[in-house]
């Protein structure tokens, strides 16, 4: 009877763990992400791990974006709270607890989470960067920390690696602050280094009125040329060993490189309009980087 009651009680968590990943994959699909279609790359249990953490990332990041939250400061602490209690196998959410088995599987360091956790808090105690250093730790938080957690799920063996990681968030981070230079300046938030704004003669009021001019374009292309200058540093840190395993960091980079691009010929028309990929051009390129990673094993 005691054997049929454990296996019974297993078979009864089993089914719960399985409805908790299937949560996290739900929120990842419905955030139309563009790290959904790169994960399809991965094998089911990585996947899912994947959807754990990004799951994990959207909750935490969505409280400092979530103007209805009243007090995003306890919100945060609640669930480093719940960060503590997923390292002590003590998990009390459907997310969390994918993620207690995730970590457990993979050996992430927590040190990670915090870090993102840590990024998002910046959101709620700033506005400006006047510093490209400033906003470089920033972008380490809630961008860089997270490609850390990543790779440990991917697999590598080439410690470059994090470098790699390392340099691929901060280059999503700045696409996404590109991008996103209107959505932000409606929360009244520049995410731009006021010292550039200053070398560019671009006013703070400028980007907040959503102000084009030929200032603002320079501006622009000086920091886009930056965030090239991350992908080149990424790509550069990219140990052949790790192609094939790190496939799915590659198509990411390949996702947001063509986002990138697109800003950067539009000529930086980034205050009247949201750029983004469709999902069949994301699904082109997710296949372009598994076909690279094809080729680089046979010539390998």
């Amino acid at each position: 009877m005691a054997v049929a009651a454990s296996a019974s009680s297993s078979a009864h968590n089993g089914a719960l763990l399985e409805a908790d990943y299937e949560r996290c994959a739900q929120v990842t699909r419905r955030s139309s992400s563009n790290f959904y279609y790169a994960f399809m790359l991965l094998p089911a249990e990585r996947r899912r791990a994947l959807h754990a953490v990004y799951a994990f990332c959207r909750f935490v990041d969505d409280i400092a974006d979530d103007e209805s939250v009243r007090d995003p400061a306890y919100l945060l602490d609640k669930w480093r709270d719940e960060l503590g209690r997923v390292y002590a196998g003590d998990p009390t959410r459907p997310v969390s607890r994918a993620l207690a088995d995730s970590v457990r599987r993979f050996r992430i360091p927590r040190r990670h989470f915090e870090d993102v956790i840590a990024g998002v808090e910046m959101d709620l105690s700033r506005d400006r960067y006047p510093t490209f250093e400033e906003l470089r730790l920033y972008c380490y938080r809630v961008a860089s920390a997270v490609g850390l957690i990543c790779i440990e799920i991917f697999g590598y063996r080439n410690p470059s690696a994090k470098s790699y990681a390392e340099n691929l968030g901060i280059a999503f981070q700045l696409t996404n602050i590109l991008r996103d230079v209107r959505e932000d300046a409606g929360r009244k938030r520049i995410y731009l280094p006021l010292e550039d704004l200053k070398r560019f003669g671009v006013s703070e009021d400028d980007i907040l009125r959503g102000v084009y001019s030929g200032n603002f374009v320079s501006l622009m292309d000086f920091e886009a040329k930056r965030a090239r200058q991350f992908y080149e540093l990424a790509l550069g840190q990219l140990a052949p060993e790790d192609r094939a395993t790190l496939l799915t960091a590659e198509a990411m980079r390949l996702i947001y490189g063509a986002l990138l691009e697109r800003i950067i010929k539009s000529n930086y028309r980034v205050l009247d309009r949201r750029h983004s990929l469709s999902a069949p051009h994301k699904l082109y390129l997710v296949g372009r980087a598994w076909a690279a990673s094809r080729l680089s094993a046979r010539i390998g």
